[in-house]
C-alpha cells in the first residue's frame, strides 16, 4: 500500500520519528554524573541504564512483526513514540534510581517501536522510485537527534538533569505525534512477520549478520573515538566534544550521496563500503601523526558509514516485502546490540594492544560485514511493489 502525501513530507515525517527515537534513548548520557550524584550512586551503576534501555529496545523490536497483521505502521509509530514521551516523563520524576530504571526500560520498548515501524514505513509509504530518497531522508533523523539535542540537552543539564531528559525528548515526540496524525490511518499487513519467518526468509539472516558486524564496528569506533583525542594528543574535553560533532556532521553527506546507487547497487556498495571502513579504522587506530590527521580519518570514517547505513537499510527492505516490519524489527536489534558488542570487542583488543589493536578489530568486524554479500544468492533487482 502506498500512504498520501509526496516522498519530501513522508520522509520529513519519518526523520521526526526516528530523531525522537534516537534522542529519547540517549539523551541521559551527556547528564549521568548529575544523574549518579542526585540519586546517590555511582556514575558506573547510572551508565548501566543505557544497558537497561538498550536491551528492552533490542527485545521490542525483535517481537514488533508479530504486531504487523494486527495494528497499522501509523498506529504502531503513535504507539512506539507515546512510549518515549511516558518513559521520559516518569524519569523526568522518578526518585531513585529503580524507578528510573524502569522508566527508561519503557523508552527502549517505545525506541525498538518506533525505530522498526518508521523505517518499514519508508518502502510501505513511497514508490518504487521514490523509496531511497524517502529512507534517506528518513535516516537522517538519528544523527539530527546526535548533532542538534545533543548540545540542547548540555546546555539545559546545566540547570538540571530532569529539565533536560523531560523537555528535549517530549519536544521531539510532540512534533513527530502532530506529523504523523496529520496523515491518514494505515491497515495491518496481510502477514504476520515473526522471527523464525523473518530468519527464515532467504537472504535476511545472511544480511543481519553483516547488520550487526557492522554495526558493531561503527558504535565501537564511536564509543572510543573520545578517548583517543584525549589520550593521544592531550585534547579537552570540550575541544574533543566539538571534533567528533564535526566528524559527525559528515555523516550526513554521506547518507546522501550514496542515495543514487542504492536501488540498483545495495550489495555493492555493502561490500565495497565496508571495506573501505575497514580500511580507514585501521589507519585511524595505528597512524596518529597530529589531532588533525586523525579528525580527518574519522571524518571519511563517518561518511563512509552515512553511505553504508543507507545501503543496508535498502537492502534489507528489498529482501522481504511482506515481512518488512520483521526485517526492519532485526535491523532495529541489530543496531542496539551493536553498541555492547563493538563495547567489548573494543575493550578487550584496547587492554590488549592499545588503539593500533582498537584499530585492527575493528577492521575485522567490517571485513566480517562485507561476506555475507560477497557471494549473495539474492539478487539487488528492487522488489516488486506489493498491491
Amino acid at each position: 500500500m502506498r500512504h498520501g502525501g509526496g516522498s519530501r513530507a513522508v520522509g520529513i515525517t519519518l526523520l521526526a520519528a526516528l530523531a525522537a527515537s534516537q534522542v529519547a534513548l540517549v539523551v541521559l548520557n551527556p547528564v549521568l554524573p548529575e544523574i549518579a550524584g542526585d540519586l546517590g550512586v555511582s556514575v558506573a551503576i547510572a551508565g548501566q541504564l543505557r544497558t537497561v534501555s538498550g536491551l528492552a529496545a533490542g527485545t521490542a523490536a525483535l517481537l514488533s512483526g508479530l504486531l504487523a497483521a494486527r495494528i497499522g505502521l501509523r498506529e504502531l509509530l503513535l504507539w512506539g513514540i507515546g512510549l518515549l514521551g511516558i518513559g521520559s516523563a516518569a524519569s523526568a520524576v522518578a526518585p531513585d534510581i529503580e524507578v528510573l530504571a524502569a522508566a527508561q526500560a519503557l523508552v527502549g520498548v517505545g525506541m525498538g517501536l518506533s525505530y522498526s515501524a518508521a523505517v518499514a514505513a519508508t518502502a510501505e509509504w513511497s514508490s518504487p522510485a521514490t523509496r531511497s530518497r524517502t529512507l534517506a531522508v528518513a535516516l537522517l533523523g538519528p544523527p539530527l537527534a546526535w548533532i542538534i539535542g545533543m548540545p540542547v540537552v548540555g546546555v539545559l543539564g546545566e540547570a538540571s538533569w530532569r529539565v533536560a531528559v523531560l523537555v528535549v525528548p517530549v519536544s521531539m515526540v510532540g512534533l513527530a505525534a502532530a506529523l504523523l496524525l496529520a496523515r491518514p490511518s494505515t491497515p495491518p499487513a496481510a502477514r504476520r512477520a515473526g522471527l523464525k519467518s523473518v530468519l527464515t526468509y532467504p537472504g535476511v539472516a545472511r544480511w543481519s549478520s553483516g547488520e550487526l558486524l557492522a554495526f558493531s564496528g561503527w558504535a565501537g569506533s564511536l564509543v572510543y573515538m573520545g578517548a583517543l583525542f584525549v589520550e593521544s594528543y592531550g585534547l579537552s574535553v570540550a575541544v574533543t566534544g566539538v571534533a567528533l560533532g564535526v566528524g559527525a556532521l559528515v555523516y550526513v553527506p554521506g547518507n546522501l550521496l550514496f542515495r543514487r546507487w542504492v536501488d540498483e547497487h545495495a550489495r555493492l556498495l555493502l561490500v565495497v563500503l565496508a571495506l573501505a571502513a575497514a580500511a580507514t579504522v585501521a589507519v585511524l587506530g595505528a597512524v596518529r601523526p597530529s589531532a588533525w590527521f586523525t579528525l580527518g580519518m574519522f571524518s571519511i570514517l563517518s561518511f563512509i558509514a552515512g553511505g553504508r547505513t543507507l545501503a543496508g537499510s535498502a537492502r534489507g527492505l528489498s529482501l522481504a516485502p511482506e515481512l518488512r516490519l520483521g526485517v526492519t524489527g532485526v535491523r532495529t536489534a541489530a543496531l542496539q546490540s551493536g553498541y555492547f558488542v563493538g563495547a567489548a570487542v573494543g575493550g578487550v583488543a584496547l587492554a590488549s594492544g592499545g588503539y593500533s589493536a582498537l584499530g585492527i578489530a575493528f577492521a575485522l568486524l567490517f571485513v566480517g560485514a562485507a561476506i555475507p554479500h560477497v557471494v549473495s544468492p539474492v539478487s539487488d533487482a528492487p522488489a516488486s511493489p506489493l498491491p
